[in-house]
């Protein structure tokens, strides 16, 4: 089986993706060919779709998979077979999950600041400080290179956001602060901005953060809710709530469609919605007002 898993992180990089990206592309094939190697004992080109169909209904039931998860396995599948088996994909045969849509937990104003001010370690602190100060996402903020922090002009390069585009972020000047603090007394790191515990000049692994995030969390008495995401869903309601239009803030936080942004109006506490009248009591305040 091993031919087919080059053959198929062949043609994914062929896409010119990252090495990150790449690995969460082959997640989901590695556990369908060792499926086919010690359950179904057959060989990829073998399969009916009866049988890729009971491969997914496997995979959801051992690992617990949610629905929106569960398609990426499937979108897996679909590329395995168009581009290394070269067959037809049929969507009727494997048809994508429905998946209900939840807005994401945003901590409020008061939450964000005391979470990062009661952060005891510089590294963590200046991490999510970016995280929310200039709404970046964490693999961005792993990748920052000093050079890439301009005090001159108060801004941030991001070199390669998700959507492969660069763009500058707001480089806050108390975020500022809190970054020379650590750059002062963590080695004056050159290079990456957060490189490996090593000593090495490589980025820090994204999951570094997460656990740290929880560990606080728990430090404070918190339920555990808070993700490195959160704090840049935060950044866009709390835009949003003082009044920066969409159209800046999907430029700040490098989205590549209006619709990913249209979000914070549901998240803001007192924005449109929370501004807005009902037509009905307009229509009917003076008949309420008599009644």
């Amino acid at each position: 089986m091993d031919r087919y898993l080059e053959t198929y992180r062949e043609m994914i990089s062929l896409r010119g993706l990252t090495g990150h990206t790449l690995m969460g592309y082959c997640t989901y094939i590695r556990a369908y060919l060792d499926y086919l190697q010690h359950i179904l004992c057959k060989l990829p080109e073998d399969v009916s779709w009866q049988e890729m169909r009971d491969f997914i209904r496997w995979l959801q039931r051992e690992r617990s998979l949610a629905d929106r998860t569960v398609n990426c396995a499937i979108s897996q599948l679909r590329f395995f077979t168009l581009y290394v088996l070269h067959k037809p994909w049929d969507d009727t045969q494997l048809p994508m999950r429905r998946f209900d849509d939840f807005l994401p937990y945003v901590p409020s104003r008061q939450e964000t600041w005391t979470f990062i001010s009661t952060m005891p370690d510089l590294k963590q602190k200046a991490m999510v400080t970016l995280l929310y100060s200039a709404g970046l996402r964490i693999g961005e903020v792993c990748r920052l290179r000093y050079e890439d922090i301009s005090r001159s002009r108060m801004r941030i390069f991001i070199r390669h956001g998700k959507n492969r585009q660069s763009r500058y972020a707001i480089l806050s000047k108390a975020a500022l602060d809190i970054l020379t603090q650590y750059w002062l007394s963590c080695g004056r790191p050159m290079g990456y901005l957060f490189p490996k515990q090593s000593g090495r000049d490589e980025p820090i692994d994204t999951f570094f953060l997460l656990r740290h995030i929880h560990e606080h969390e728990r430090r404070l008495g918190w339920p555990e809710r808070i993700t490195c995401h959160s704090f840049r869903h935060a950044f866009g309601t709390h835009l949003y709530e003082d009044g920066t239009d969409l159209l800046t803030i999907k430029a700040l936080m490098g989205h590549k469609s209006l619709s990913s942004t249209a979000v914070y109006v549901h998240l803001a506490g007192g924005g449109a919605l929370g501004g807005a009248v009902s037509p009905f009591d307009r229509m009917g305040g003076m008949h309420h007002a008599q009644a």
